[in-house]
């Protein structure tokens, strides 16, 4: 179990961060708060390999365009969920997340060259359609459609965030991950955080700070994770994300889900599930 163990960890502490920002992209924009949170992420690493040289692993990389768009792609991850959840709920944030192993499923077979059978595909379409059943009412009611899109961006470069990391297997180091995100995320939203620069006070300035230690904390239980169980034993514990978003939107802001989002979710995560066992049940057969 340590590798679930762990996996639920890193899904605690995400969720920890996503309604930390939340609370945060009320008063803040997301070009400070996401500097704030790559330049603490960048001092821990900096001051952890000062402690332990060589911590972490090699930062050498054979792939440096792969691990550029890789840390663009968790820079736009980290953005889109952080624009969305200032309309959304993080259930309903949640619920298009998961709709990420889809749209993984796509990059596989273009860029990977991966064989994808007929059954994982018509289960793609019923996930969709449990987002579009969850999102639907909302919409048509002229719900927050920006929130959405938003939400949607960031799923897509999740996607494109899990599909390098199966053509980077060989460079899993945990410095690499930490490491360049942090460096060009500070770098690119330095601009927008000097643009929109609001002087926090002490409580916020720890808020802000909070949000850097959270991530990295996250990344180190998540890659722990890995290293001890494979994705299909841990692909149902992801799913555990969505009580940690029901309950955070309960204590914090009184909001309970709908119905239809929690149906939706119950759909999509179901899809999400038998479209990997079609995979795999068809990865074995050609084995």
């Amino acid at each position: 179990m340590n590798g679930p163990a762990w996996l639920l960890a890193a899904i605690g502490l995400w969720s920890v961060l996503d309604t930390n920002s939340k609370l945060l992209a009320a008063g803040y924009g997301f070009g400070q708060v996401l500097f704030i949170r790559h330049a603490v992420m960048l001092t821990l690493f900096l001051a952890v390999r000062a402690l332990r040289p060589g911590a972490g692993g090699t930062l050498a990389t054979a792939h440096p365009w792969l691990q550029g768009l890789r840390a663009l792609a968790m820079l736009g991850s980290a953005s889109g969920f952080f624009l969305a959840l200032r309309s959304l709920s993080l259930a309903e944030g949640y619920l298009v997340h998961f709709t990420a192993p889809f749209m993984l499923l796509g990059m596989a077979a273009v860029f990977l060259r991966e064989t994808m059978p007929a059954r994982a595909w018509a289960w793609t379409a019923v996930g969709f359609s449990g987002v579009a059943v969850a999102i639907g009412p909302s919409l048509g009611a002229g719900g927050a459609w920006q929130g959405y899109a938003w939400a949607f961006f960031g799923a897509f470069n999740y996607a494109v965030i899990m599909t390098i990391n199966r053509r980077l297997r060989a460079e899993s180091s945990l410095a690499g991950v930490i490491l360049w995100p942090s460096l060009l995320g500070a770098g690119v939203t330095l601009p927008f955080m000097l643009a929109e620069w609001r002087t926090p006070g002490l409580g916020d300035s720890a808020l802000l700070g909070l949000n850097g230690v959270v991530s990295a904390g996250a990344m180190v239980a998540m890659s722990l994770a890995f290293r001890h169980a494979n994705a299909a034993r841990l692909a149902p514990f992801e799913y555990a994300a969505l009580i940690f978003a029901v309950g955070f939107d309960i204590a914090i802001w009184g909001v309970v889900p709908a119905w239809q989002v929690l149906a939706g979710a119950v759909v999509v995560a179901g899809a999400c599930l038998a479209s990997e066992q079609a995979r795999r049940e068809a990865a074995l057969r050609v084995a």
